[in-house]
């Protein structure tokens, strides 16, 4: 069993910088995906960014790339979310996931990441 935590969002301004991080618990972490995820209102869950768990591979949805940073500290069970430039548009529910690592890493679906921390809210202002 995965137990995530997230830290506290805020309320940030256009092209502002925030950093999320998200600590894990267990033995398995340096094993695991790990994944940022979001929510708008009235909208679906997408997929953010996802790292590998040696962090030798991430990814990024095309709106975030060159903007977001994913990272890991595998020695503090945490995962990191650099969030640079912001924009109104994302303004969402941030959260964190994990999934074990291996033959799913092309997947980007949120029902392939079983174990997810509370959410916690990022809000850009216009």
């Amino acid at each position: 069993q995965v137990q995530l935590v997230e830290s506290e969002g805020g309320l940030v301004q256009d092209g502002g910088s925030l950093r999320l991080s998200c600590s894990a618990s267990g033995r398995t972490f340096s094993s695991n995906d790990m994944a940022w995820f979001r929510q708008a209102p009235g909208k679906e869950r997408e997929i953010v960014a996802v790292i590998s768990g040696s962090g030798g591979r991430t990814y990024y949805v095309d709106s975030v790339k060159g903007r977001f940073t994913i990272s890991r500290d595998n020695t503090k069970n945490l995962v990191y979310l650099q969030m640079n430039s912001l924009k109104p548009e994302d303004t969402a529910v941030y959260y964190c996931a994990a999934r074990p690592g291996g033959s799913s890493w092309y997947l980007r679906n949120s029902r392939t990441f079983p174990y997810w921390g509370q959410g916690t809210q990022v809000t850009v202002s216009s």
